[in-house]
């Protein structure tokens, strides 16, 4: 199986509503391992942004899962913008991920443009590789997102990789971060 992941960021220190508080990376770490187990997931393609995705990915780099790395822009200044940015030690975690999957040909970095959302396009991208790899593979895809199951307002990345994921038709699972 393959397996698309999108979910939400680690809250800020002054976020107003709890959606992922950092407290409950443990949980849903166990729940993400799980889920690649049972499900015999091959290759796990996701972005790298502190909470989620780094999980998602942590995880099945433990399990011996394939992972493929979808960046919107540079790995530097994502790693600014969308990993240290939040409460907890991402920084050396995607390092160390972005330089695996780096060195085995599986991080796509997009070109930067303008008048188009970065991370908007990056789920697109993201849903694309699974679905390629799954036809290359001859594999199942399925979508995972990993959240507090509440859009939250436009925009809501994570409710827009869902929204994407039915549209396509693959089957969508969740986890909750609460």
């Amino acid at each position: 199986m393959i397996m698309a992941l999108s979910g939400r960021r680690i809250d800020s220190s002054d976020a107003d509503e709890a959606r992922f508080p950092l407290g409950n990376v443990g949980r849903v770490s166990r729940a993400v391992e799980a889920l690649l187990s049972t499900n015999g997931v091959m290759v796990l393609v996701s972005s790298a942004a502190c909470g989620a995705d780094l999980i998602g990915l942590s995880e099945a780099r433990k399990l011996g899962v394939r992972q493929r790395v979808v960046l919107p822009f540079s790995r530097e200044r994502f790693r600014t913008e969308s990993v240290v940015d939040r409460p907890g030690e991402w920084g050396a975690l995607y390092d160390m991920i972005v330089d695996d999957v780096g060195a085995k040909g599986d991080l796509v970095i997009m070109a930067e443009t303008t008048g188009i959302d970065p991370y908007a396009a990056a789920n697109s991208v993201i849903l694309d590789e699974a679905a390629a790899m799954g036809q290359e593979r001859h594999d199942a895809v399925v979508a995972v997102m990993v959240w507090d199951g509440t859009p939250r307002g436009d925009p809501d990345y994570t409710a827009d990789f869902g929204a994407e994921a039915r549209k396509r038709g693959l089957k969508l699972l969740e986890l909750n971060t609460r």
